[in-house]
């Protein structure tokens, strides 16, 4: 499986997708799907942020996914995948929150999940209900990587 984004050009994330755009989400296309998907599930998380925040820091959840493509600012108006809990939920009810490194540039890392099944959880859910759900279904996973400048 491979995973591409049109929002990333030469390993930089696009201004529009953080903190010095319109911090929309970003657009992926998943390509060499596994025989058997049923589903995509997706992680879009920051581990720079592990010495700045204490954790690895969560910008957008989703699954339930059952198209190849997802186009950018799609968090906010898709109704054909779950977009769950990120790091930030308590403070706004977007469901991806846009990029910021506050000490230098970070990696963020898209992870997509094909899986044999569809996901039994509601919106109101953060990662690690999503990773334990996904147990003993993923039949494959993909790593995206790009940075995003100070």
């Amino acid at each position: 499986m491979k995973i591409t984004s049109i929002g990333l050009k030469n390993g930089i994330f696009d201004d529009k997708y953080g903190k010095r755009g319109q911090e929309i989400s970003i657009p992926f296309k998943i390509e060499d799907i596994p025989k058997n998907t049923k589903s995509f599930a997706f992680l879009f998380e920051d581990k720079d942020a592990i010495p700045v925040c204490g954790f690895s820091f969560i910008h957008w959840v989703g699954w339930n996914l059952t198209r190849d493509e997802v186009h950018e600012g799609e968090s906010e108006t898709a109704n054909d995948f779950i977009s769950g809990y990120h790091s930030l939920s308590k403070e706004t009810d977007k469901h991806y929150v846009g990029m910021a490194p506050p000490d230098k540039d970070h990696t963020y890392e898209l992870h997509v999940y094909a899986l044999d099944c569809m996901i039994d959880l509601d919106e109101q859910h953060y990662f690690n209900d999503l990773y334990w759900k996904m147990e003993g279904h993923i039949l494959e996973e993909a790593i995206l990587k790009g940075i995003y400048k100070v």
